[in-house]
């Protein structure tokens, strides 16, 4: 198997190039640890453990193009690199950030002559394959299909929204999970002992309370897990023991894992949100608390925090969505860091609130209705009659004031013919909507009564 080394450059091992980049001391940690083969290889047991399905690609089964997505530091391009070793094919790489259309047209078509000279296809790697517009990743469709390439690509996001239909049919998708903290940990003692490639020349003593504290902090994030360890480790002498100080000086400033235009923006909103909807404050101000630290902006937060009074407090609580416009406003009026506390506030108050969505319910019902695509008239009994004629074909007509009948009711009809006695509205038995229930069912009561006198 061989590298390209640029588009039409001199060619090298694939082995050999990563071999002689992770021996390099200017190497980053996590580039000079990166597994050279699956016993190496550390979590996502469900794809390369026993009967995984990389597992039995690696132990000779067939290889077709395929999608790895997961979050970041979680192997996806050391499996790619590893699934080119063991293929002995022409490998090529792409980032997708720095990657325009010619350059991807240019791979395609000399893949297609590579085969169609040797018979042997090209194993394309692409790096955050998201990145690539619809017209970029619609180039890989006919040498895919053809046979020309086996794309391997690599996402954070979803690819059932970044990744065209007609692309993602052809390929398989292999779901990675954030790495545990106990294989992190098993990453870190590694890269701390192992002479050639990490830091056990050094003889640094760390403890495991201090690992421990690394792959938490890390988030399931391998690469993040080894910045930390080599971050502490230089700043240590050698054989000298890891203070606790040196390790807060590198958690310091610690920015979550978090992208604000990516799939964990949508995961975390939706965190927040059920939690309100499950009555649980504790969850919801931790959600709340994270997203503030991890740089959402508030205001965005404040939103649906008025969405979530409206969905699914309504009327179980009409303070719910006054309260949550106020915090929206106490936040624009003071700022951040002190107007987060109204945010905290008011999370507290929607999660505690007795809950009801029957207003959306009711919303969504009136909709389906006029989906229906008939446009109802409006009742003669409804209308204004301002002149002589409208009066005579009978607009106004049966018309009643309601605040000159008894209790400020009518039993005037006032739905279209055709729906006439339906209910979009159906009260919950919480908090206020409870009274709202009671008022609606003595409202109905007494037309009828009307109604049948």
């Amino acid at each position: 198997m061989a590298i390209q080394d640029g588009l039409f450059g001199e060619k090298e091992s694939e082995v050999d190039a990563m071999r002689r980049n992770q021996n390099s001391a200017s190497t980053p940690l996590a580039e000079r640890m990166r597994p050279h083969n699956l016993d190496e290889f550390v979590g996502q047991k469900k794809l390369v453990g026993e009967k995984g399905a990389l597992r039995m690609i690696f132990e000779g089964g067939d290889m077709g193009s395929m999608i790895f997505w997961g979050p970041p530091g979680t192997g996806k391009t050391t499996l790619a690199r590893m699934l080119a070793e063991r293929a002995d094919l022409e490998f090529r790489t792409f980032s997708a950030v720095l990657a325009g259309i010619k350059e991807v047209r240019g791979a395609m078509q000399e893949a297609q002559r590579l085969r169609r000279s040797t018979g042997q296809p090209t194993l394309l790697f692409v790096d955050e394959i998201h990145r690539f517009n619809k017209s970029q990743q619609d180039a890989f469709l006919p040498f895919v299909e053809n046979g020309d390439i086996i794309l391997v690509g690599a996402t954070t996001e979803n690819p059932s929204f970044e990744v065209v239909g007609p692309l993602l049919s052809r390929l398989t998708v292999h779901v990675l999970e954030p790495i545990e903290e106990e294989d992190l940990v098993l990453l870190l003692r590694r890269a701390l002992e192992d002479v050639d490639r990490g830091f056990g020349a050094r003889k640094v003593k760390v403890s495991e309370d201090q690992l421990s504290a690394m792959a938490r902090y890390a988030s399931g994030d391998g690469r993040r897990a080894y910045v930390a360890l080599e971050s502490a480790i230089r700043r240590c002498d050698v054989g000298a023991t890891l203070s606790d100080d040196i390790l807060e000086q590198v958690f310091a400033g610690r920015a979550l894992l978090y992208d604000k235009s990516g799939e964990s923006h949508y995961d975390l909103i939706s965190a927040l949100h059920k939690s309100v909807r499950s009555s649980d404050p504790d969850a919801a101000l931790y959600w709340l608390v994270r997203m503030l630290k991890s740089g959402e902006d508030p205001m965005f937060l404040a939103r649906r925090l008025v969405r979530m009074a409206s969905e699914d407090i309504g009327l179980a609580d009409p303070n719910a969505l006054r309260l949550a416009v106020a915090a929206k406003d106490a936040f624009h009026f003071l700022g951040s860091p002190e107007g987060e506390l109204a945010l905290a506030e008011i999370v507290i108050y929607l999660a505690v609130a007795p809950k009801s969505n029957a207003v959306y319910k009711a919303y969504k019902a009136v909709s389906e209705e006029l989906a229906l695509g008939y446009a109802h008239a409006v009742p003669k009994q409804l209308r204004n009659a301002p002149t002589k004629l409208m009066k005579d074909i009978g607009w106004g007509k049966g018309q009643k004031y309601a605040h000159d009948e008894a209790g400020a009711l009518t039993d005037m009809e006032c739905l279209p013919e055709a729906l006439a006695g339906r209910k979009f509205y159906e009260p919950t038995e919480f908090g206020v909507e409870a009274r709202i229930r009671t008022r609606i069912d003595e409202i109905h009561a007494e037309v009828q009564r009307r109604r049948d006198s």
